[in-house]
């Protein structure tokens, strides 16, 4: 998979190969998690007869990467995530063998079928103390709608396979299974999916209800779906918003601003999100590039095209030609 300027993370506008990857050295297995996630600590007991590889995809804002490898483990660090520019979660569903993931002061051991999630914001450990596979899926913390730091209160905390985590661990089995095949618009919807069932999961795990919610998360929760529900109102702004929410603009910015990111700025990345997977829908292929901007809230095509390349680095002409 390849790697983005900032940190090995998946960016939305790059290439949707497959890539497969098999480990010449245990320094290069080191380079390919670098690569493939975030950069790690990673250190092996058994540097001359270690092997590992990796099969992976990006889908959208989301990576799906599928690890094979013998006994090791690897470590998110302090001074790791001091040099990070971007934020996101981790959810591994163990396939064969066992790990043992911990975070927060919390520890999971995670068996065949099992799901967890961390955060790469804070310091982790996995270890693996024998052949392993595992299926990564990574994706930006603001993908989801609920608050970072409530979905943080799930963090190492074993999912077993029945229920709605079963549900969820199939899904991602099959997504692995045909990683091949998975590109185009088909796998950006495929990406949605999958993460509005990790939403939906992670829902139920907290038993995320309003009387059990505390007052700000069940606030941040209602505040982005209107914001997701109302993304083609040129007028949508902090003080609709709040106005919305009989709240102050001031409390709506610290509601933001305990989940590491602006009003104005998680606005800006959902509608800029949707708008380029619909230039890649062939639904939408006889639509001129305006009109897809001015639904999801841009008016003035000229700023659209420019907030466009400094997000992914191309125009969006240039976006839908390529796809």
């Amino acid at each position: 998979m390849p790697a983005t300027a900032k940190t090995g993370a998946p960016a939305s506008h790059q290439r949707q190969n497959l890539t497969s990857s098999v480990a010449t050295s245990f320094d290069h297995w080191k380079h390919l998690v670098a690569e493939s996630f975030v950069p790690l600590n990673a250190r092996t007991a058994d540097v001359d007869g270690f092997q590992g590889r990796m099969r992976s995809r990006v889908l959208d804002r989301m990576s799906i990467v599928e690890v094979t490898a013998t006994s090791h483990e690897v470590h998110r660090t302090p001074a790791l995530i001091a040099q990070a520019h971007e934020r996101y979660f981790k959810l591994n569903l163990q396939l064969e063998g066992t790990g043992l993931l911990i975070q927060d002061n919390r520890e999971a051991v995670l068996q065949p079928g099992d799901l967890a999630i961390y955060d790469t914001n804070r310091p982790y450990t996995l270890a693996f103390e024998e052949r392993t596979r595992i299926m990564v899926v990574m994706f930006p913390c603001d993908a989801l709608s609920l608050p970072t730091d409530y979905v943080g209160q799930l963090a190492a905390v074993r999912m077993g396979s029945g229920g709605l985590s079963g549900i969820v661990g199939q899904f991602i089995r099959e997504l692995s299974a045909n990683l091949d095949v998975l590109n185009g618009p088909s796998g950006a919807r495929l990406a949605t999916n999958a993460l509005d069932l990790v939403s939906t999961m992670l829902h139920a795990e907290m038993d995320i209800t309003p009387d059990r919610m505390k007052p700000q998360a069940l606030l941040a929760v209602s505040v982005r779906e209107y914001i997701e529900a109302n993304l083609s109102d040129p007028l949508l702004s902090p003080a609709s918003i709040a106005a919305a929410h009989f709240i102050s603009t001031r409390h709506l910015h610290n509601v933001f601003h305990e989940s590491g990111t602006t009003v104005a700025s998680w606005i800006r990345t959902q509608r800029l999100e949707g708008a380029r997977r619909e230039l890649r829908d062939p639904l939408h292929a006889g639509q001129s590039v305006g009109t897809v901007a001015a639904r999801w809230g841009f008016l003035d095509a000229a700023h659209f095209s420019r907030t466009f390349r400094d997000a992914f680095g191309v125009s969006p002409s240039q976006w839908r030609r390529d796809g």
